[in-house]
């Protein structure tokens, strides 16, 4: 009724049994995560740039590209043009939930130069939005 199986599995069930596949370690996945969160905040910084710009987001954008270049190995992350449009208070409210993210995979791997980093936009994207004044000055 059923065909019968032919070929290995691909997941082991075996312990200690290697397989063919190249494996990552945690350390080099929560690098890749915390590239990926980071590069995510620098867009959302530089599209913040657009509107309102600010040598405090300026300071932000070359910090978050730096971090981003050295967990890829050197390579530089691409950059978003700034854009006029856009909402503001919408951009701020995203670039907080993304440090936040940032924030916790740089302590899980224990990175204490991004997590301060993180920490540094999480509480200037919180200022931003709280008060509606900073919105066109954008820290």
């Amino acid at each position: 009724m059923y065909e019968p199986i032919r070929s290995k599995s691909v997941h082991s069930t075996m312990a200690g049994a290697s397989s063919d596949f190249p494996h990552r370690s945690r350390e080099e996945e929560l690098d890749i995560q915390l590239a990926g969160h980071l590069a995510a905040l620098l867009a959302v910084t530089d599209e913040l740039r657009g509107p309102a710009p600010s040598a405090d987001l300026d300071t932000a954008a070359e910090r978050l590209a730096a971090q981003v270049t050295r967990l890829r190995g050197g390579r530089p992350p691409l950059r978003a043009t700034a854009s006029a449009t856009g909402d503001p208070a919408a951009l701020h409210r995203r670039a907080h939930t993304l440090a936040g993210r940032a924030l916790v995979v740089a302590a899980s791997r224990a990175d204490t130069a991004v997590a301060i980093l993180t920490a540094e936009r999480m509480d200037a994207h919180a200022a931003a939005i709280a008060d509606p004044k900073q919105l066109s000055t954008a820290h």
